[in-house]
């Protein structure tokens, strides 16, 4: 999977008791967001990777106690730490490149925890819910005191009261993926060339905010379980794909916000680490980051209007999120401190300018004579230019450099001959040559004089407007955070236009139609990814799926986890019609790889892997079984797979099992969950001396019949006489009709027989009841079909 950027500093404690209960307190250094989880885990700690992997850290925190005495005072020399406490093995681990820092047992303090959140938490309608939600969660608090402790003492940072985004994150709220499922899917990154965008993200990423990316890819890796929630995202996506005006209105709005970062702003705002030592750099920094603060407010308007009279609950909401009164008070603050006519350039003098400009003429006498004279500076520099083209005829011109300042540049054909002397420095770049001199140095040197002299002057009214605006950061939060939304509900939409995805329904059956793999669909020509259909409720809960190598096997079973991931996190899919059920985890075995990093075989993998998945299986999980037993002897490989098989349908999630064990069709086969298919094959004759097979990557029911009488084709293209070949093919036809007829004629299987019946009875007339929107008169009529069809059945049996 691609690694998003360690930007998380992350709090870890563990309980000492038998629950394995784990708190996590998780600061973004970008955005200044802080994260708080508390979960109860398995032995193998995947809940509490997840939850990190959500947060990936640069640093993590752990108690000294977690740490061998000997090792821990040099955690930071680069030598690994030694561990007394396996949770932090298993991170060490899964983040190698994560720097390990111990923490004084005396500062992981609930009491603390919840002190340093009511002083920091901001005053936004979020809060009060926080603050309820964090006040039994001992680990938790204990964690975010540590976090802020560590920040205070080592990172010289103090955070403005009221001004940090702090939210408890209730881990039932979402489904629960691991990092190999999330990379074996390629959710986010593409497994063969991490640059490349052929990923779920990559399809779906076509938001214009850096907020709105961050927000997409946490969805994609934990997507929401709460059906409403998903319907809202629903209705919002149909609203935006057929409202052809609004989706317009809407893309307008975001592309004025293109690359901004509200985030970033606003932890620049909260942060006081810089007040306490400024200098010109930092005051310039500032500076810009008050003029984009200014743009996006001034832009914030034109997405309200854009939003204003949506039919759809989730839009309406987010256009009462940025109609905030406050977001005017700070609109009105910017503009009566900045000038509006400068805009942030992206670099040269014009960027230097917007920066001395930015602050309204008047605020500061001294800052307006230091503009003067920076202004004079470079009225001297212009002129030594016109000066130096005339008495040497060259048509001389000016660039700036943020390094060096001023620089002289002309184009080589521009010139005849060699520089006259007094010219310094020359470079050449891009068929230009690139010179300074003496005095033009030292003009330079005095510009710089004014220009910063400007910028921290100038940085005394940014500081003093933004310590007013932080008075307001809750309103700020709040529009970032909707912002964030409409984006990527715009982004789904948007790719749901362009190629041709439906609505997904949650009916508590997976049943998908003409279903196509969303990655592929990019890779490969228009029209050429092969449609499948997929059906699966309680009575069909476990398939087995067979097929050679190569017939499209691991294909199907990526395509069902992407498009439930699509589904769940509110996007429209690929297919013609599409149900889905809500899954509180996706589980999933689908490499055959080693695991050299931790000395793991295929087999112990595989075994690993298994353990994971049997002991976080419920009936709401989706499990992907690709080649299981493949790493041992094919007699271990298939009592290994039939045993795991047994426990899985014995807990009763969703599972698609793709084999090659021709023998667990058979084992299997009297569950009466158990549904058999294959991927269809064709032979095809290639030269009178060999014979092939087409791959059809069609799913088909039944049990894969792809090497019935396989030696009959062999024996054909070998030229043997016609009455050898017709009686040949009528005794292997005859076994397999006795075959047949003694395993239909069996009691057992009647009995295997009649239990898939009733249980798909049963499975129907509840999916009828929970589900079904029928008239009274339809659905009377569909039972007495089903009546109908079920009496047959026992009639046949």
């Amino acid at each position: 999977m691609l690694q998003p950027e360690a930007n998380h500093v992350v709090a870890l404690l563990e309980g000492r008791g038998v629950s394995r209960e784990t708190g996590i307190a998780a600061l973004n250094k970008d955005t200044g967001q802080v994260t708080l989880v508390q979960v109860a885990d398995c032995p193998t700690y995947v809940k509490t990777l997840h939850q990190m992997h959500l947060h990936f850290p640069s640093v993590v925190l752990v108690p000294d106690t977690f740490l061998s005495a000997s090792d821990a005072a040099f955690s930071t020399s680069g030598k690994r730490p030694g561990s007394t406490s396996l949770l932090v093995e298993y991170v060490q681990d899964e983040f190698p490149n994560a720097q390990l820092e111990p923490v004084g047992r005396r500062y992981w303090n609930d009491n603390g925890g919840l002190e340093f959140i009511l002083q920091l938490c901001v005053d936004d309608d979020e809060r009060a819910g926080t603050i309820l939600a964090v006040q039994n969660k001992y680990y938790a608090l204990s964690a975010a005191c540590a976090l802020f402790k560590y920040y205070e003492a080592k990172m010289n940072t103090r955070f403005a009261a009221g001004s940090l985004r702090i939210r408890y994150v209730p881990v039932e709220g979402t489904m629960m993926i691991d990092r190999d499922t999330a990379r074996n899917l390629e959710l986010i990154g593409n497994m063969t060339f991490k640059k490349s965008p052929h990923s779920l993200f990559g399809v779906l990423n076509h938001t214009y905010t850096a907020m709105a990316s961050r927000l997409l890819r946490v969805n994609i890796l934990s997507p929401i379980t709460v059906q409403p929630s998903i319907h809202a995202r629903l209705d919002s996506v149909e609203e935006l794909i057929n409202s052809e005006d609004r989706f317009n209105y809407v893309r307008d709005a975001l592309k004025a916000l293109n690359k901004m970062d509200l985030d970033k702003l606003i932890i620049s705002l909260a942060s006081s680490e810089a007040r306490e030592t400024s200098s010109a750099k930092m005051a310039s920094q500032r500076v810009s980051q008050m003029l984009n603060l200014r743009n996006i407010v001034a832009q914030i308007p034109l997405l309200r209007t854009a939003l204003q009279g949506c039919r759809s609950q989730l839009l309406r909401i987010i256009c009462d999120m940025i109609a905030d009164e406050r977001l005017e008070i700070i609109q009105q603050l910017v503009n009566a401190n900045l000038n509006e006519e400068t805009t942030p350039a992206k670099g040269g003098i014009g960027a230097v300018n917007a920066r001395v400009y930015a602050v309204k003429a008047n605020q500061n006498r001294l800052l307006d004579v230091a503009r003067e004279t920076y202004k004079e500076n470079i009225g001297d520099i212009y002129q030594l230019n016109r000066s130096l083209s005339q008495t040497h005829d060259l048509p001389l011109t000016l660039v700036y450099q943020d390094a060096t300042g001023f620089v002289f540049s002309l184009k080589k054909d521009q010139l005849e001959g060699e520089l006259p002397e007094g010219f310094l420095n020359v470079t050449s770049k891009k068929g230009k040559y690139m010179f300074s001199c003496m005095e033009l140095k030292k003009m330079n040197a005095r510009l710089k004089d004014a220009l910063d002299e400007t910028l921290l002057l100038s940085d005394k009214i940014i500081q003093d407007l933004a310590a007013q605006i932080v008075h307001h950061v809750g309103a700020l939060y709040k529009a970032s955070e909707a912002i964030a939304l409409v984006d990527m509900l715009w982004s789904f939409a948007h790719t749901s236009i362009i190629k041709n995805y439906i609505r997904p329904e949650f009916t508590g059956t997976l049943a998908i139609k003409s279903g196509r793999h969303p990655i592929l669909e990019t890779v490969q020509a228009a029209g050429t990814v092969v449609a499948n259909d997929f059906y699966c409720d309680a009575s069909s809960s476990f398939q087995i799926i067979q097929g050679p190598n190569m017939s499209g096997k691991s294909t199907y079973l990526r395509q069902i986890g992407l498009l439930t991931v699509m589904a769940m996190c509110g996007c429209f899919v690929p297919a013609e019609y599409a149900s889905f059920k809500i899954h509180d985890a996706l589980l999933t075995r689908l490499s055959n790889d080693d695991d050299p990093e931790k000395s793991l075989s295929t087999f112990a993998n595989e075994m690993s892997c298994s353990a994971m998945i049997l002991g976080l299986a419920t009936p709401n999980s989706l499990v992907l079984i690709d080649e299981l037993g493949r790493g041992t002897s094919p007699k271990e490989g298939v009592g290994i797979s039939h045993a795991i098989a047994e426990a899985l349908i014995e807990a009763k999630p969703y599972v698609f099992f793709a084999t090659h064990f021709p023998e667990l069709a058979t084992t299997l086969s009297r569950r009466p969950s158990v549904v058999n298919l294959h991927l269809s094959v064709q032979r095809t004759r290639q030269t009178t001396s060999n014979f092939g097979m087409a791959f059809r990557y069609k799913i088909l029911d039944g049990v894969s019949d792809q090497n019935t009488h396989y030696g009959l084709e062999l024996a054909r293209l070998a030229d043997l006489p016609p009455d050898v070949l017709t009686e040949a093919k009528r005794v292997a036809e005859q076994l397999s009709i006795l075959k047949t007829r003694h395993e239909e004629e069996s009691e057992s299987s009647k009995i295997a027989m009649r239990r898939k019946v009733l249980l798909k009875l049963r499975t129907q007339l509840k999916q009828a009841h929970d589900h079904s929107s029928l008239p009274d008169e339809d659905l009377l009529n569909y039972l007495k079909r089903f009546h109908t069809e079920i009496a047959k059945a026992f009639i046949d049996l």
